[in-house]
């Protein structure tokens, strides 16, 4: 796609912000978190949902949204809460440094704010876990501030709207500067969620439905037939794979899981004892298959080659105990961010009731659901045992 040749038509916020404002009355979504027509919007109801919207869909949020308000249903009442309880409502959300920065969040507001949320979008972002994009979100929509929100849909919106054709993320900073331009100074949150809805159920991704845009008007993509184009995006760099092993020791009717370190990815979140994961190449020698067992010289022995104990390039070397482990065929896959995640599992049974020099405690199996297990790590149990899979779906 060619860079735009000519400047776009300036659009005021008049112009864009009367229509739409008209729309929305008319059409605004229904979801759980917004106040609906002629009620006050609950700051603390847009703070947890824009914190849980980050980069998840609407969908999605919804259960968690409403398990967090039932549970939790003031600020006050979350940052009470131990941390561990909150990790364990946000299984399977994803993006978990989100559930440690809102509960650090709720702790501050109801300490040093008197669990009053603050009205501005300066004071919203001395927060933690409160970026610009949050800040101006819950400045607007709570509080009626004339603050820009810009999130994907509107970023869609907006590149449309001017007709802007040079790549994601590139054009992001031209992008928020012409929607500060569209902003109205009244009604600034109903807009903000006006351009949301309408990115959201009229003016989507794939083929727009022009006809019924109420600004179709001011559209300079649609009059260039460019609108099933933008926003353009830059090729994405090729994702990286890591590569790891875990353990699935159980006792009875128990499994052995550990916590992950507070800082860093998943966590303070339950997991299955496992190796690193990183870029080492766990695949037999050549001349050996991977449909041969898929690692066949790994569970040769699994008690070391020869009675030796495992050397420290062996992923057993990771193994919370020293003994017969089992392959399962196989591999979980896994994809963050930045990396896709590729894991071996391999199981075994014991009567050990202390596992010496291990970090972790023993978990009943039907009570897993309940636990802090991140998305992969339920992907992990439930391949280790594939009968018990509904164990392990999330409540």
């Amino acid at each position: 796609m060619s860079v735009r040749a000519q400047k776009p038509k300036e659009i005021s916020a008049k112009a864009a912000a009367r229509p739409l404002l008209a729309w929305y009355d008319k059409h605004a979504r229904v979801l759980p978190w917004r106040a609906r027509k002629g009620e006050t919007a609950d700051p603390y109801a847009v703070w947890l949902s824009e914190i849980m919207l980050q980069q998840t869909t609407v969908a999605t949020v919804g259960p968690y949204f409403m398990r967090f308000l039932t549970r939790w249903p003031t600020v006050e009442a979350l940052a009470a809460a131990p941390q561990e309880e909150v990790m364990k409502e946000w299984a399977g959300l994803g993006y978990y440094s989100r559930a440690r920065n809102l509960h650090a969040c709720a702790r501050a507001i109801s300490s040093e704010y008197g669990g009053k949320f603050p009205d501005t979008v300066e004071g919203l972002g001395r927060l933690p876990g409160i970026g610009p994009y949050t800040a101006a979100a819950i400045a607007a929509i709570a509080f009626g501030r004339c603050a820009t929100v810009v999130d994907g849909n509107v970023e869609r919106v907006v590149a449309r709207l001017f007709d802007l054709r040079d790549p994601l993320p590139a054009v992001k900073p031209e992008i928020r500067e012409k929607a500060a331009t569209l902003t109205p100074a009244k009604r600034a949150g109903d807009f903000a969620q006006a351009m949301m809805d309408l990115g959201a159920t009229v003016c989507t991704p794939r083929s727009p439905s022009c006809n019924r845009c109420p600004i179709n008007d001011l559209c300079d993509a649609r009059e260039a037939g460019t609108q099933g184009l933008l926003p353009a995006r830059a090729p994405k760099k090729p994702r990286p794979v890591r590569r790891g092993a875990c353990f699935w020791l159980t006792k009875g009717d128990e499994v052995w899981l550990r916590r992950r370190p507070e800082k860093g990815l998943l966590g303070g979140m339950m997991e299955v004892p496992g190796t690193p994961w990183d870029v080492r190449d766990l695949s037999p020698a050549p001349g050996i298959k991977t449909d041969d067992c898929h690692r066949n010289v790994i569970e040769t022995s699994r008690k070391g080659r020869g009675g030796d104990k495992p050397g420290t390039d062996d992923p057993l070397s990771h193994a919370p105990l020293e003994t017969e482990w089992k392959l399962v065929p196989g591999l979980v896959e896994h994809s963050f961010t930045h990396f896709h995640l590729e894991l071996e599992v391999f199981t075994a049974t014991t009567r050990k009731k202390l596992i010496p020099g291990r970090d972790g405690m023993w978990v009943p199996l039907d009570e897993i659901a309940g636990e802090a297990l991140p998305t992969v790590m339920r992907k992990v149990a439930a391949h280790a045992m594939p009968d018990a899979g509904p164990l392990f779906a999330k409540r």
